[in-house]
């Protein structure tokens, strides 16, 4: 191979790509303005946490030591109690939806609470399990601070000489926000939708213009026509990554324990792979609506579902984690968590890029053979 002619076609090439990526401004606004929605969109609009949480209050014992032990609940900012009447009024508050949970003292509470044995009854709405996982967890610790707070008065019915003290500490994300769980996860989806999504129409939309044609008569390579088409996106993809990683950052406050240069070594080498996988499809389809169709099939739909991005793949059946680990993102979801909340973990980092130079040689030879075809 004649290396400086092969510089000098690339070099042409890009410059053309270049050209025709800044004259099509739909692909452009697509690539830069599509991410900044995305961040909003889930950093604002999706969380897992619990807040203001509407609970009904059935007091059937009035005494001041059942109103002392569901004292918790008014100054919890996670719960917010609604006075009841009744049990039924309760219940019929809770078929309705306006409330998540019903707390119930019974009417014996104070009796059984001088022999030791109260029992407070918690009923949860069930239809959504991770509120109810959590409400359980927060009107536990809400009716435990009561408890707590008696027996360092001394009023309170001391536990057994073998009890144990549990001193729990969150590592990674002490302040417990999903937001921090989140925000990570969304370069994922960002690159992949930047990669595999814009570059899925390139050359189908060269095939439909009938563009393609004209370079048959070149001297053009195919490996040379995959580079060139990758490096403008490529690009716009690094710009992406920088404004995830600011908006990370300064809008959500998610911290940042890990190497940059880690992040960024790691996100580039998945977004060649998006890249990749989107030319590969757009070498085997000839039309833009199915490519586009294929890349959000295929890419965007499994980073989603299949990476761990909102689903804890330890909890899911062994089939779906066997093709889960057949999707690059599950490789690049992991690591990019652990770099923002955990730190830099080079054995990690190492891995995951290896992983991603072998999908990327893969998919370099598929869109090779495929473009390879439609020159020769």
């Amino acid at each position: 191979m004649n290396h400086s002619a092969f510089l000098t076609r690339l070099i042409a090439l890009i410059r053309k790509e270049t050209r025709q990526m800044l004259r099509d401004r739909s692909n452009l606004l697509v690539g830069l303005l599509l991410p900044v929605g995305l961040i909003l969109l889930f950093g604002y609009g999706l969380s897992f946490d619990v807040k203001n949480a509407p609970v009904a209050i059935v007091m059937e014992d009035t005494s001041a030591a059942a109103r002392e032990a569901v004292s918790g609940i008014e100054g919890s900012r996670y719960l917010v109690p609604v006075r009841t009447t009744s049990m039924r009024e309760a219940e019929d508050l809770l078929t309705s939806g306006r409330v998540d949970a019903i707390v119930r003292v019974p009417i014996d509470f104070a009796q059984a609470q001088a022999r030791g044995d109260a029992r407070i009854q918690l009923i949860l709405n069930g239809i959504d399990s991770t509120t109810a996982r959590s409400l359980e967890a927060y009107v536990g610790g809400a009716l435990g601070t009561v408890s707590l707070r008696r027996l360092d008065r001394g009023t309170g019915v001391p536990g057994s000489s073998g009890s144990v003290e549990i001193v729990q500490r969150t590592w990674f994300n002490e302040a417990g926000i999903s937001t921090w769980y989140l925000v990570p996860g969304l370069v994922v989806l960002i690159m992949t939708l930047v990669g595999a999504f814009l570059t899925s129409m390139l050359i189908a939309r060269e095939w439909e213009r009938g563009t393609l044609e004209a370079l048959f008569v070149t001297p053009v390579r195919p490996l040379e026509l995959v580079l060139a088409k990758l490096a403008p996106y490529l690009l716009v993809g690094v710009v992406d990554l920088a404004i995830c990683i600011v908006a990370a950052r300064v809008l959500f406050q998610v911290p940042i324990r890990g190497s940059l240069l880690a992040i960024f070594l790691t996100s580039v080498a998945y977004l060649i792979v998006s890249l990749l996988l989107g030319l590969f499809i757009s070498g085997i389809t000839r039309n833009q609506f199915a490519a586009s169709q294929m890349a959000l099939l295929t890419s965007f739909m499994p980073a989603l579902m299949l990476s761990g991005f909102v689903f804890d793949l330890r909890n899911v059946p062994l089939v779906v984690k066997i093709v889960s680990q057949i999707v690059p993102a599950t490789h690049f979801m992991g690591v990019i968590k652990t770099l923002f909340l955990a730190g830099t973990n080079w054995t990690m980092v190492a891995q995951s890029c290896a992983i991603m130079l072998g999908y990327a040689l893969l998919l370099l030879a598929l869109t090779w053979r495929t473009v390879r075809k439609r020159l020769d």
